[in-house]
């Protein structure tokens, strides 16, 4: 067996530990009851560990070094160079650390689901204090062995090659734009008249719902299934995607959106190419490619007018509701595209949502690189949120720092990614008017050619290629920004 089947051999063995832990993971959010949690810890800790040391093996730097001078195909050198990247991610941090953030994240996590509830910031800051000590580890360790900045070494996992300093002039160029267009917005829609969700909606019909909303977007029910969570996810392996939604039973419209995001998560994955299953080479390429696909399915497709048309048939059938006005498709693509200064990250519309992820940013950038302490969070938080929104956060940790799931287990440098997503799906929407009649398809109910060229250009792809030449294959230009300011425009002003 030469080196490189060795490799992918012990690849696919880390795969199979991997999706065990991903299905341990879903269930904790998913079906677990509370008390399994401490006991569910240890478990998902050990495997950790076990994957860790399966990784990072002392004979593995021979066996790369000795691969590399094999002959191998072009897919297989790309095939190598993503397995010796997980690799080298993995061999810089010691055991002990992984086992210890293992653990932190868990019980940050798990208690974090009753604290935000309480708006209990004391209680949660005890468990995260621990968290960000070892992030801020994690980071020196990395940045150390990659020669980057702390932070730049945690973006580097979520987005390998993206910088600070690229990411400080993007956000610093929107941020000169993006305030006046939301203003614009807003005066532009005062004087729209929407007839907001007054009734009840149960949740087995917003299910039935969105089960149907996935059916119309190819989602592969042989290999994947929707469930309810507190914090919407999509999880699994790309043979059994696992997505959640939360249902509020006086408002359909959140978590129907939501399905339709975490279905473009699913879909990414189970269109990722066979042939490289279990290889690192087979996965997505970043964390902001797979947004840019969640994204594209919600804002690109979910909210185009002709998609609403869909939803306003769909969801008037699902709640035998054929004359309520909510359901006219004027009504719900006003619902949509409704601009609104809001707390949450996760509810935002389209035209704010960049300010939260900016914020986030911001906030996270100068807390790995030790320029602020865990403790000045609340306060930096209601002092950005009233420069970017306007809105005070003073004493509301529940809809301010505490309201997200990420920064619980240490996923630092995650947060760029949503924003990196949405500039790339429409610079990919940009691109594909040149050979798809998006707003035809769409109409047809057949979204078949909009998926192919997806599947053609993205999933398909994988990890073959760096990030900048899978968009630059895919577009013709590495990520331009103009798409995206040019999109948000045409549909709100």
């Amino acid at each position: 067996m030469s080196y490189y089947q060795q490799l992918t051999a012990l690849c696919q063995t880390i795969h199979n530990f991997n999706h065990a832990q991903a299905m341990l993971g879903w269930d904790a959010a998913a079906n677990m009851p509370a008390g399994g949690n401490e006991a569910r810890s240890d478990a998902m800790a050990e495997l950790s560990v076990h994957v860790h040391r399966l990784s990072t093996q002392p004979q593995l730097g021979e066996w790369f070094a000795n691969a590399e001078q094999e002959a191998l195909s072009i897919e297989e050198q790309a095939s190598l160079r993503e397995m010796k990247r997980q690799w080298q991610q993995a061999t810089v941090v010691p055991e002990s650390l992984v086992e210890a953030q293992s653990k932190a994240g868990s019980v940050c996590e798990h208690a974090w689901r009753s604290q935000r509830k309480d708006n209990d910031w004391e209680g949660f800051e005890k468990n995260w204090r621990e968290v960000v000590a070892l992030s801020r580890e994690e980071a020196s360790i990395r940045g150390e062995a990659l020669g980057l900045t702390a932070y730049d070494a945690m973006l580097d996992k979520f987005e390998p090659g993206t910088t600070t300093e690229s990411l400080n002039v993007l956000f610093s160029e929107v941020k000169t734009w993006l305030p006046e267009l939301i203003e614009k917005a807003l005066e532009k829609q005062a004087s729209q008249s929407i007839i907001m969700p007054s009734g009840h909606y149960p949740a087995e019909s917003q299910k039935a719902l969105g089960l149907e909303i996935m059916k119309l977007l190819k989602f592969d029910f042989d290999h994947g299934r929707l469930d309810q969570s507190v914090h919407p996810f999509c999880g699994g392996v790309p043979s059994d995607v696992r997505i959640t939604t939360r249902y509020d039973e006086s408002d359909f419209v959140q978590a129907l959106m939501g399905i339709v995001h975490e279905t473009g998560h699913a879909r990414y994955e189970q269109g990722l190419p066979k042939a490289f299953a279990g290889l690192p080479v087979g996965e997505a390429r970043s964390m902001g490619v797979h947004e840019s696909q969640s994204l594209f399915f919600e804002m690109q497709l979910g909210r185009s007018k002709e998609f609403i048309r869909h939803l306003s048939r769909l969801s008037a059938e699902a709640f035998n509701a054929h004359n309520d006005p909510v359901f006219a498709e004027q009504n719900l693509s006003q619902i949509y595209t409704r601009v609104e200064k809001g707390f949450i990250r996760v509810d935002a519309d389209e035209l704010t949502y960049p300010a939260h992820v900016i914020l986030r940013y911001e906030i996270e950038r100068d807390l790995i690189n030790g320029v602020i302490k865990h403790t000045d969070v609340p306060e930096l938080w209601h002092e950005k949120m009233q420069a970017s929104l306007g809105l005070s956060t003073k004493g509301n940790y529940q809809n301010g720092c505490m309201q997200d799931i990420h920064w619980t287990d240490g996923a630092f440098g995650y947060f760029p990614s949503y924003t990196l997503g949405a500039m790339y799906a429409a610079q990919y929407k940009a691109t594909m008017t040149n050979t798809v009649d998006i707003a035809a398809a769409i109409q047809s109910g057949d979204l078949s050619p909009i998926f192919q060229w997806l599947s053609d250009n993205i999933w398909s792809q994988a990890s073959l290629h760096t990030t900048d030449d899978l968009i630059k294959r895919a577009t013709g230009e590495t990520l331009n920004a103009a798409h995206f300011k040019k999109h948000l425009e045409e549909r709100y002003l």
